[in-house]
C-alpha cells in the first residue's frame, strides 16, 4: 500500500505563498514583501500579472524583462527553488477568469513542486498556501479573494513611493534611474533599457498622452467598437497613430454630438476598412443587419484606456459564412485593414483591451 502524505503541522511555515504584482518595475518595497515572505513561508510564488498585454507607458515592461528583475535580486533563492516566477493574464472584465487562473498556476505548481520530495500527494490539502502583500495597498484586493489560503500581510517600508512614480521620472527626455528605490541589478536594466528603441517608442506616447487632456478633455468620452466575424477570421486595423501606433485594433472610433452609437460603429467600420463585397463597398443598411443585437455590450473598465475615461460599445457583426472574405483596405487613421485566424491571435498584439473585448465577444 502507497504511503499517504500526512497534512503539516500547524506551527509549521505554510509550503507556498502567493503573491501577485505588476512589477512595472520591480522596486525595494516589492523586494521587503518578497524577502518577509520568504522568511515566513517555504517557497514563494510570484505571479507577474498584466503578463499579456502589448507594452505601453503604464505596462513598460515584458513578462520576460519583469522575471529577469526578480532573477537579478533573488538570484540565490530563484536557484534553491524557493522563489517560483510565473506569468499571469489580465482577465478585465471577468474577475471569476482571473481568479480561476491564479488558482490553476498555483495549484499546477504546489502539486508538481510538492510531489518532486519523493511522495504521493494525495491533493492540495496536504499543503498550506498563503498569500501575501502590503495589507494597505488598494492594489492587494487581491488579498481578500482566495479565502480558502491564509493571509500574510507584510508593513511596506517603502510606503512614500510606488512603481507610478518611478515610471514619470524615468519616461522622461532626460531619463532618470531612481537608485535609492531600485536594486543594482534593476538599476542596470532600467539604465539599458533606456538606449532602446523600444523605450522612445514608448516615451512618444507617454508625451502624447500626457498632453491629450489638454487637448481633449479627460472625458468620459463615448466609442463605439465593430467586432466583425466572418468564417473564423476577425476583421483588424493596424493603428497608423499614437497612442498605440502599430498595435493591431478593432475598427472604431469617437461617437458624433448627433449621431446614435450604432451608427457611428457601422460608419467606422467602412471608414477604416472599406468593407466590400463583389458589388462594391457594403452600405450601411446591409452591415446593419448583420449586426447581432444580443450580443451589443458596454465596456467600461475605469482603466482601459491610458488617454482618460473612455467608454466603448461594442457590435458583433456576423458575416455570412463563405469562402472568400469580404474585402477590405485601410483608410481613416489605420495603416492597414486586414482579416486574421482566431487561432493566431495573441493578446500582446492588441491595443488597449481589444483583447479582452474580442475574448468576449467572440466566445474565445
Amino acid at each position: 500500500m502507497a504511503n499517504q502524505a500526512k497534512a503539516p503541522p500547524k506551527g509549521a511555515k505554510p509550503s507556498f505563498g502567493v503573491f501577485v504584482g505588476r512589477f512595472q518595475p520591480l522596486h525595494l518595497g516589492h523586494e521587503h514583501t518578497i524577502r518577509h515572505a520568504l522568511d515566513r513561508v517555504e517557497r514563494l510564488i510570484i505571479l507577474i500579472g498584466s503578463a499579456n498585454v502589448a507594452r505601453d507607458p503604464r505596462n513598460p515592461f515584458t513578462f520576460e524583462e519583469r522575471a529577469a528583475m526578480i532573477r537579478s535580486s533573488f538570484a540565490y533563492e530563484v536557484a534553491e527553488g524557493r522563489v517560483i516566477i510565473e506569468p499571469l493574464d489580465d482577465h478585465l472584465y471577468s474577475d471569476t477568469a482571473w481568479m480561476a487562473e491564479v488558482q490553476r498556476r498555483v495549484h499546477a505548481i504546489v502539486l508538481d513542486v510538492g510531489n518532486g520530495g519523493g511522495f504521493r500527494a494525495s491533493g492540495l490539502a496536504d499543503f498550506r498556501i498563503a498569500l501575501t502583500g502590503f495589507g494597505c495597498d488598494s492594489s492587494s484586493y487581491y488579498l481578500k479573494l482566495f479565502p480558502e489560503w491564509e493571509n500574510i500581510q507584510v508593513d511596506s517600508a517603502y510606503a512614500t513611493f510606488h512603481a507610478t512614480d518611478i515610471r514619470a521620472r524615468y519616461f522622461q527626455r532626460l531619463p532618470e534611474v531612481p537608485t535609492s528605490a531600485l536594486s543594482k541589478g534593476v538599476a542596470e536594466q532600467l539604465a539599458a533599457f533606456a538606449r532602446s528603441d523600444a523605450f522612445r517608442r514608448l516615451l512618444e506616447e507617454r508625451e502624447y498622452l500626457d498632453a491629450y487632456p489638454e487637448e481633449w478633455g479627460k472625458g468620459p468620452f463615448v466609442t463605439a467598437d465593430a467586432v466583425v466575424i466572418q468564417a473564423g477570421h476577425i476583421l483588424l486595423v493596424e493603428r497608423g497613430r499614437l497612442p498605440g501606433k502599430g498595435l493591431l485594433a478593432l475598427p472604431g472610433g469617437f461617437v458624433g454630438r448627433d449621431e446614435p452609437i450604432r451608427d457611428a460603429a457601422i460608419r467606422e467600420l467602412r471608414e477604416e476598412t472599406g468593407i466590400s463585397d463583389a458589388k462594391g463597398q457594403i452600405p450601411p443598411a446591409m452591415l446593419a443587419s448583420f449586426i447581432d443585437d444580443s450580443r451589443t455590450r458596454v465596456f467600461d473598465a475605469p482603466a482601459r484606456s491610458l488617454r482618460g475615461r473612455v467608454i466603448t460599445h461594442a457590435f458583433l457583426f456576423r458575416l455570412p459564412e463563405r469562402r472568400t472574405l469580404a474585402q477590405v483596405k485601410g483608410g481613416d487613421d489605420a495603416a492597414h485593414a486586414r482579416w486574421y485566424r482566431l487561432g493566431e491571435l495573441s493578446p500582446d498584439m492588441l491595443f488597449e483591451d481589444h483583447w479582452s473585448i474580442i475574448e468576449a465577444m467572440a466566445d474565445l
